[in-house]
């Protein structure tokens, strides 16, 4: 996780990670249907239901958007989004390198 909680880091990419000011409670139920409908997406493409994928795809863009992950940045100081960017390519570029290899 970048030092700011924003973000965490896969393979060198920054995922933005979900709004801390979120309830506790609310957050987990958020997660909880975040998890069945990408479950829902994946039986669906198994079963190559191509109208129930994109219904599930719709699910998982709206948990994603109510745990902040998604849409407007929950932070309130004007800091840009480098969601989905290299880390390398940002801000945390300096941060990113200076972690041991293979914590990303």
């Amino acid at each position: 996780m970048t030092p700011d909680g924003r973000y965490f880091a896969v393979r060198g990419r920054l995922w933005r990670c979900a709004d801390p000011a979120l309830e506790p409670g609310e957050r987990a139920a958020l997660t909880r249907e975040l998890m069945a409908a990408r479950r829902s997406k994946g039986e669906a493409m198994r079963r190559g239901d191509e109208a129930a994928r994109e219904a599930a795809r719709a699910r998982v863009d709206a948990a994603k958007h109510a745990l902040g992950e998604r849409g407007p940045v929950w932070w309130t100081d004007g800091a840009p989004d480098f969601n989905r960017h290299m880390a390398r390519n940002t801000p945390y570029a300096e941060w990113f390198a200076a972690l041991p290899d293979g914590t990303d």
